[in-house]
């Protein structure tokens, strides 16, 4: 009597196991592996914020910032430059009414305040807007003193020192008003040239005479 033949399914895979499990385990298998690295993949890499170079980013932002700050205080320059125009007039004379002198006061006090709540800001910008305010300060105390002077019986020594306040505040003005005119070329913004009147022998720095920018 022959032996019956074995089938292929119990020669290839021994003791007549199926091999369907194995096959469906495997199957499941790939999508598990294809998630897992295309997880991997995104997990390792950084993303664009974790990229980006965290010094370079803070200097574009202060960039942004001091750009922005620098048409603000050029505005700001000259509407108290023209402000100021009559007062240094008028301190530049020796004869004045208390009425006039504490309209400039009313000037030169209202510009101090308006100095006193400084944005931050780069140091570029915080030389030429603390170069201003000190100038505004230095005229508002000639002010003072030329106003000392209406009845004091010593006029001309009183006067003296509101004059050399005086030139002070023109000089300190001229140094601020350069490094705005420097950041408003570095900026793009071409020359800005917002000197106060001064006189010879003053020691003020002066506009170097190139075409004023766009306002």
């Amino acid at each position: 009597m022959r032996s019956r033949p074995r089938t292929l399914r119990s020669e290839r895979w021994g003791g007549g196991e199926s091999p369907q499990p194995n096959r469906a385990k495997a199957l499941w298998a790939i999508p598990i592996v294809i998630v897992a690295f295309v997880a991997g993949f995104f997990l390792g890499r950084p993303s664009a914020e974790i990229a980006a170079d965290p010094v370079a980013e803070m200097k574009k932002q202060d960039a942004q910032r001091d750009n922005e700050q620098i048409g603000t205080l050029t505005q700001q320059a000259r509407r108290i430059h023209d402000g100021l125009l009559p007062v240094l007039e008028g301190l530049n004379t020796t004869a004045a009414t208390k009425e006039q002198v504490t309209g400039w006061q009313k000037v030169t006090k209202g510009y101090v305040d308006e100095f006193a709540e400084r944005p931050s800001a780069g140091t570029a910008v915080n030389i030429a807007r603390s170069g201003l305010a000190s100038s505004v300060q230095q005229l508002d105390l000639a002010v003072t003193t030329f106003a000392k002077s209406l009845d004091a019986p010593d006029k001309q020594a009183w006067l003296e020192t509101a004059g050399r306040q005086r030139d002070a505040a023109v000089v300190t003005w001229s140094i601020a008003a350069t490094q705005l005119d420097v950041l408003n070329v570095d900026s793009g913004r071409g020359h800005a040239h917002i000197f106060l009147p001064s006189k010879p022998g003053q020691g003020a720095l002066t506009s170097d005479g190139s075409p004023e920018g766009p306002r």
